[in-house]
């Protein structure tokens, strides 16, 4: 049974990846992820808060400075996948592989204590859930890479809404609108900045006060109003593009407005301990 929460829990974090990793001749384009980057820890210093990063392992070695200053900071670093390919394109041996090579750039880098892991793209569903078995026996204690739900790209919609353990490794899946007709992530990425307000402060509200925390996820591109338009990988259609790119000018004041909901920031480690100390699984 779930024990109510001191206070509201808002799981903010951030996803850093580089979109030029993933399109031909990427790099061509101009660099934009160390100014995002800096403009979340800018906010979040001001927001007295800490978080957790998920940090590709492209990510990792082209920018190692930058996650020292991330952890340097008071953030936690943790694993988004070395090469941001979704599960359901890799077996075994290949997600093995990619996994200790995202920790090794992340240790080289600079980070220390990665125990977090998060799928790219959410693509952890049932059909890969021999993924825990590697995490557990590569240190990985937990995982935030279940999108509950039916989804147009990946989605496990039997998981539940609840932390559960698989083999030794805590899943937290993502928070989704309580409608069984728009099961979307709520507080974070395209979603964010698509949902009517209304309705994203609403569910934020109702989440709090059943003591239920706000899962969400961000990446440096939800804030880039500069960014060149490019095609996103694996999101075929048009209009799922264009989406892409929505809204981002709104993406601060959203954000500010929902800070003052006065929703608690935290790094993962740190919920879960608290989660932990108070629930049985």
């Amino acid at each position: 049974m779930t024990q109510a929460l001191e206070r509201p829990i808002y799981l903010f974090s951030i996803d850093l990846e580089d979109i030029r990793d993933m399109v031909p001749d990427g790099h061509s384009l101009e660099e934009r992820v160390p100014v995002n980057t800096h403009q979340y820890l800018d906010f979040l210093k001001k927001q007295q808060a800490h978080i957790t990063f998920f940090v590709v392992g492209d990510v990792a070695r082209n920018y190692p400075e930058l996650i020292q200053q991330i952890q340097h900071e008071g953030h936690e670093i943790a694993c988004h996948s070395d090469k941001h390919l979704p599960l359901t394109q890799l077996n075994q041996e290949q997600f093995k592989r990619d996994l200790d090579t995202n920790i090794n750039a992340l240790i080289k880098a600079g980070a220390s204590d990665i125990r977090g892991y998060r799928a790219p793209m959410f693509s952890l569903i049932a059909q890969n859930v021999w993924v825990y078995k590697y995490l557990a026996e590569s240190g990985i204690t937990y995982s935030s890479s279940v999108l509950p739900a039916n989804n147009f790209q990946f989605g496990w919609a039997g998981f539940g809404k609840q932390p559960k353990a698989i083999d030794g490794v805590l899943e937290l899946p993502m928070s989704i609108l309580d409608n069984p007709y728009l099961e979307y992530p709520f507080g974070g990425g395209a979603y964010f900045r698509i949902l009517p307000m209304f309705l994203i402060k609403r569910t934020f509200k109702r989440f709090f006060e059943q003591n239920k925390p706000v899962l969400g996820y961000f990446h440096p591109y939800d804030i880039d109003t500069q960014q060149k338009g490019i095609r996103f990988p694996n999101i075929k259609s048009k209009f799922y593009n264009y989406l892409m790119y929505y809204n981002r000018k709104k993406m601060w004041k959203r954000l500010n407005q929902i800070t003052r909901l006065g929703g608690e920031m935290m790094p993962y480690q740190q919920y879960i301990q608290q989660y932990l100390s108070t629930n049985e699984l």
